[in-house]
């Protein structure tokens, strides 16, 4: 956790991922605030001004979102398997849906293949499949639906 090493340090993740998915997971790990890259200056300043008065910035989009997951009587029902995955794990998934072998992300992350190899089994139990075959289907599905976003 980000705030328990840096206390003094209020931290704004400015990114290209997905706020949808990944603001909630960086507010978790600690950030103050979670903006994207094709913001305008206008939004990235305010974000600032918001974190710098001991506030929290997310997008409006971000906010609805998790009102509406919040709110929710069923929240469990609702929830993707997607959001069970630790970071690790989604880094590894998102990796597949975009065609990436097991091998060729052992490489790109510095890991063994065995370990890629486990954090996949952990994500095939997180989906209910039981083959790589299966959730490298979802991780293409899922990685094209965020894309369409």
């Amino acid at each position: 956790n980000l705030e328990s090493q840096f206390p003094l340090v209020a931290l704004i993740v400015l990114s290209m991922h997905d706020e949808a998915l990944y603001a909630e997971r960086a507010l978790r790990a600690g950030a103050r605030g979670y903006v994207m890259k094709r913001e305008s200056t206008k939004s990235v300043l305010a974000s600032i001004r918001r974190v710098l008065e001991g506030g929290v910035y997310i997008s409006e989009r971000v906010v609805n979102s998790m009102a509406r997951r919040f709110s929710s009587s069923s929240k469990k029902a609702e929830s993707s398997p997607v959001e069970l995955l630790s970071d690790r794990e989604l880094e590894i998934f998102r990796l597949l849906g975009q065609g990436r072998t097991t091998a060729q992300i052992a490489d790109d992350l510095h890991l063994s293949l065995k370990t890629v190899q486990a954090y996949c089994a952990r994500a095939k139990e997180k989906f209910g499949v039981s083959s790589l075959g299966e959730l490298l289907r979802a991780a293409i599905r899922w990685e094209d639906a965020t894309h369409l976003k």
